[in-house]
């Protein structure tokens, strides 16, 4: 029996990638020390079997894995999806849209659910998709969790999620495919050149930017670039030593008041 022939995208994604640079084939030849007329011939489909340096130095130009270049039509992919992978993260491995995620899994091949301590923030920046690194994180086995996908205990710091208490462990699941979030998610974001995790309400716009949003109306909301963004956990459950404080009269008086507001400009 014949293997399937897999659909080749090189050609097309090389003029998609080029247009998208706005740049000429006379630039991108230059650039690559390669003629014209070859990357014309590329583009076009006329070279079968480009040399294996020419993968190499498209590549390495255009920031992208081979795998992507070849497996990949990245003209259907979205602009938020486009620019992650401008941006360095390549997670098309095999033409699916899985980001690589290292996990560790216990003597019966479950996953773990690793727990990344304070003082391990900064080198979970760096470490975050090794394999022996994320082994070395402390494990605990957390009782009810659904039995699909990946969960992580994430230390909460500040009061930017009140009521959630400071210094929560906040229990989160991987998010694989961030447009699939519901605005206003509750999410752990990991972001690049930050030394600690931020724990935001999070909404994925189409045109590749992320909102940021606190609980705690002392903050600000802010836009992020989807290329910032490393990764993403969905809020599942947090554990705090805090006692919750009762709700206090003036509390209750200030809401009614609000309500009563709401009404009259509704009336």
């Amino acid at each position: 029996m014949n293997a399937k022939t897999q659909k080749i995208f090189f050609a097309g994604n090389i003029k998609f990638l080029r247009e998208r640079k706005k740049i000429s084939q006379e630039s991108l030849a230059s650039r690559l020390g390669l003629t014209r007329a070859k990357i014309a011939a590329i583009e076009a489909g006329n070279t079968k079997s480009p040399q294996p340096e020419d993968y190499l130095n498209f590549s390495d130009f255009f920031k992208i894995s081979i795998d992507t270049l070849l497996k990949v039509d990245l003209s259907k992919l979205g602009e938020l999806k486009m620019r992650e992978l401008e941006s360095g993260n390549d997670v098309y491995i095999r033409g699916g849209n899985l980001r690589v995620l290292a996990i560790s899994v216990d003597q019966s091949n479950n996953e773990n659910v690793e727990y990344v301590p304070v003082k391990a923030k900064a080198g979970y920046m760096a470490g975050y998709n090794d394999p022996e690194f994320i082994a070395g994180l402390p494990k605990y086995s957390v009782p009810n969790l659904p039995t699909q996908g990946t969960f992580r205990i994430f230390p909460s710091t500040g009061d930017s999620m009140l009521p959630v208490p400071e210094g929560s462990d906040i229990i989160a699941q991987y998010v694989p495919d961030w447009t699939t979030m519901r605005p206003d998610t509750p999410c752990i974001v990991i972001l690049k050149g930050q030394q600690d995790f931020v724990f935001k309400m999070v909404t994925v716009n189409k045109n590749g930017t992320i909102l940021l949003k606190s609980l705690n109306p002392e903050y600000k909301p802010y836009l992020v670039e989807s290329g910032d963004v490393m990764e993403i956990w969905r809020f599942y459950a947090y554990t705090s030593r805090e006692f919750p404080e009762a709700r206090s009269e003036m509390a209750t008086i200030l809401e009614a008041i609000k309500k009563l507001e709401e009404k009259i400009r509704k009336d």
